[in-house]
C-alpha cells in the first residue's frame, strides 16, 4: 500500500498507534503499552511499529510520533528512520506531545494548550512565538496532571489513616484499591509502572471531589488552579496580553471526561488569564500526531518538530 501514514502518541500510561492510507482513512488503530522512561525511548517505539506493520500486512511510507518527555536522547529522527526503515519509511516527524497536543487542541491557530494526563505540558503560540510551560516530569514538575492529582490523593489518604488529618473518602477508596494502607508503599514502589499506577488514582479523587468529598474537591481544585497558572505564564510568554481574546484547548482525560475539573479549571482562567477561553480540543491527541506530518515550514511550530528523511 503506498501512500500509508503511522501515527504513534507514546506517553507513560499508554501508546496509541494509527495507520491510515492515502485518502486518510484509517486502516487500523492498536493500543500499546506505555513507554519505560528508564530505558531508551525510540528502540520501544520502533519495536511498536514494526509489529503493528507485521500484524496488519501493511507497509508505511511515513510515520509521525508524538513523545511524552521528549529528552535530548530520544530527540533524534534519524536514529528512528534508520529503525524503522525496514517497513518502507522515507520520512519520520518527531516532536514531543506539547506540540502534536497544540495541533490537537487548536490546529495552527494561536493560542494555548493543556495536555493533562499522567504527566502535563501546556504550549502557547501566537504568529511568531512558541512558549512552553512544565513537562518536567513527576519528580520535579507536571503540577496539576494526573500523576499530581493521584499522588495528592494518597497522601490525603495516608494522612487520614495516620491521624494527621482530617477524614476522607479517599482512605477506604485508597485501600480498596491497593490493598492494606500500611503496605501501600510497598505495593507502588514495586511496580516498575509505578507513576501511571499513582496517576490512574486520579480518576478516584475526581470522582469523590464530584460525590462530595471536601478532601478531593480542594485537589481539585487546586490542580485547576496550577494548570490556569501554567496557561497564563505560557500565554504571556508570547505576547499576549490580559483582557485580549483567545483560545484555550485541553487534551486529556481528568479535564475532557471530568464536568468538575472542566468547571473548575475554567473559573482558574478566568481570574489567571482573563480573555482566555477554555475550548473543546478539534481533535484527539492522535489527531496532532498525525498532523505534525503536514506543518509548513512558515509556521512558528515547525521549528519544534524534527524531521528525517531517506
Amino acid at each position: 500500500m503506498t501512500g500509508t501514514r503511522l501515527a504513534i502518541d507514546g506517553g507513560q500510561t499508554g501508546t496509541r498507534l494509527r495507520m491510515t492510507d492515502a485518502a486518510g482513512t484509517v486502516v487500523v488503530e492498536h493500543e500499546a503499552p506505555g513507554l519505560l522512561t528508564d530505558r531508551p525511548i525510540l528502540p520501544q517505539v520502533a519495536a511498536f511499529a514494526t509489529e503493528l506493520s507485521e500484524t496488519s500486512g501493511h507497509s508505511v511510507d511515513a510515520l509521525a510520533l508524538g513523545l511524552s518527555g521528549l529528552t535530548p536522547a530520544a530527540s533524534r529522527p534519524d536514529v528512528l528512520l534508520t529503525a524503522v526503515a525496514p517497513l518502507g519509511v522515507r520520512r519520520v516527524a518527531l516532536a514531543h506531545d506539547s506540540v502534536s497536543g497544540y495541533l490537537a487542541a487548536n490546529g495552527t491557530a494561536t493560542g494555548a494548550m493543556l495536555a493533562v494526563g499522567t504527566g502535563v505540558v501546556i504550549l502557547a503560540v501566537s504568529d511568531t512565538a512558541v512558549a512552553k510551560v512544565d513537562g518536567w516530569g513527576y519528580l520535579v514538575g507536571d503540577v496539576g496532571s494526573g500523576f499530581w492529582i493521584g499522588r495528592a490523593g494518597l497522601d490525603a489518604a495516608m494522612r487520614a489513616f495516620d491521624g494527621r488529618a482530617e477524614a476522607t473518602v479517599l482512605e477506604a477508596a485508597a485501600r480498596e484499591r491497593f490493598g492494606a494502607l500500611d503496605e501501600l508503599y510497598m505495593v507502588i514502589q514495586g511496580d516498575e509502572r509505578r507513576v501511571s499506577l499513582v496517576a490512574s488514582f486520579a480518576r478516584t479523587v475526581i470522582e469523590s471531589a464530584a460525590a462530595g468529598d471536601a478532601v478531593a474537591l480542594r485537589i481539585v481544585r487546586g490542580a485547576a488552579g496550577e494548570l490556569a497558572h501554567s496557561a497564563a505564564t505560557a500565554l504571556r510568554r508570547t505576547g499576549w496580553e490580559p483582557g485580549s481574546p483567545t483560545r484555550v484547548g485541553a487534551v486529556g482525560a481528568p479535564v475532557t471526561r471530568s464536568d468538575l475539573m472542566r468547571g473548575a479549571l475554567a473559573e482558574a482562567l478566568a481570574l489567571e488569564a482573563p480573555g482566555a477561553q477554555l475550548s473543546d480540543a478539534l481533535g484527539e491527541p492522535i489527531d496532532g500526531v498525525a498532523a505534525l506530518l503536514d506543518v509548513s515550514p512558515g509556521h512558528p511550530l515547525a521549528a519544534s518538530i524534527l524531521v528525517a528523511e531517506s
